[in-house]
């Protein structure tokens, strides 16, 4: 049972993504392993990459219930290579979350302001 390790040292990284190419194939069709990743990024990149018409086909799926992975597979037309899709798609999901928190910081900023002002007046 060597190369299995079930808990890392101090200072140890564990690598966070890994692109696998079955042999034969170009850098249009990869795979990419993200570790410590589930549903929640999986389906979420995915809808992301497939809005870019240069995405032939995207993909992803978990590797199994008690292993936090998923291996999400980019197909592309043949323009673009894979990296630079999953790069842009990356880029697309984190612009998307910041808009998210943005508007809900404001919100809330919002309610309080309003429910301040509601207080002062009451007085």
């Amino acid at each position: 049972m060597s190369g299995l390790k079930t808990s890392m040292t101090e200072g140890e990284r564990k690598t966070a993504l890994e692109m696998v190419q079955a042999a034969g194939t170009d850098r249009h069709c990869v795979t990419f392993v993200l570790h410590e990743e589930d549903h929640t990024l999986g389906n979420s990149l995915r809808y992301m990459i497939m809005k870019n018409p240069e995405v032939e086909f995207c993909g992803y799926t978990t590797t199994h219930p008690s292993e936090s992975k998923i291996n999400l597979r980019i197909q592309t037309r043949g323009a673009l290579p894979a990296v630079e899709l999953f790069q842009r798609g990356l880029n697309e999901l984190m612009n998307v979350c910041q808009h998210v928190l943005d508007t809900f910081e404001a919100s809330v900023k919002d309610y309080k302001d309003q429910k301040a002002s509601r207080n002062e007046s009451a007085f």
